[in-house]
């Protein structure tokens, strides 16, 4: 027999080394079925323990990094020289009434326009010429911003309905760009105006001098899809203007 490498093939026991292998992947074989065996056993533990892992990791997940909620708002949480005597106490379930107003183009407008939208209200009056004007100019900034997005609309309710006609309130609409179908300039009923502002809204302040008058405030109203107040902005304020947009997007997913 040659040599290779100095290493004498001769002395290397063929029958020894065959043994030994079989003997190693017997016990493999052993310890596998044993492994295979075990887990047969405990399967549906082991699949309950998995799922259970899988819920516990998730939570976890979700303490630590928790999805933005908005607030819902009721009468009793808000200032209440904003809100009407009979509701001032009321801490649930409230809503924004039903309500029928004109538009700028001459239409009525119900709460039906606005079923199953996210919308943003307020108050205003064409010949204001202090707060109004940079409020109309917000909410036309937050209609560019959702131009595309037909799940918000917006709404002006005008607070002096006896000047703010519906020609009034289309010249009005034509120079601050309005898109008629997505936001609306309504006028109607004084009182109905004043209630919505106090009972719905909760938005504007009573004016003791004069029966169904009312003075507004510069707040945006956020309303959700099930006619819930979700937020009160500054409408004067590019800041809460920002934060009405980003809110609006968590809205949008929490719906």
């Amino acid at each position: 027999m040659s040599h290779l490498e100095g290493f004498d093939v001769k002395c290397i026991d063929f029958d020894n080394i065959r043994d030994y292998f079989c003997l190693r992947i017997c016990r493999f074989d052993l310890k596998f079925n044993s492994m295979l065996s075990f887990f047969k056993k405990y399967k549906f533990f082991a699949i309950v323990m998995f799922f259970l892992s899988a819920i516990i990791i998730t939570a976890i997940y979700q303490v630590m990094d928790p999805k933005k909620s908005l607030k819902v708002f009721q009468p009793a949480e808000v200032s209440s020289e904003l809100v009407d005597t009979t509701l001032q106490y009321v801490k649930k379930y409230h809503t924004i009434a039903d309500f029928s107003l004109i538009n700028q183009n001459g239409k009525t407008v119900t709460q039906d326009d606005y079923k199953d939208k996210i919308y943003v209200a307020d108050f205003f009056f064409t010949t204001c010429q202090t707060i109004c004007p940079i409020m109309t100019d917000h909410m036309a900034q937050i209609q560019k911003s959702l131009a595309d997005d037909t799940s918000i609309l917006l709404l002006s309710h005008t607070v002096t309905p006896e000047i703010d006609s519906v020609p009034q309130l289309k010249k009005y609409a034509i120079e601050k760009g309005v898109n008629d179908a997505k936001w609306n300039l309504v006028t109607g009923d004084r009182k109905e105006i004043y209630d919505l502002a106090r009972k719905s809204y909760l938005v504007a302040k009573d004016n003791p001098y004069e029966e169904f008058d009312l003075i507004h405030t510069e707040n945006f109203v956020l309303v959700d899809k099930k006619k819930r107040i979700r937020g009160f902005y500054d409408g004067t304020d590019p800041e809460a203007i920002e934060t009405l947009l980003e809110d609006i997007e968590i809205l949008k997913q929490e719906e």
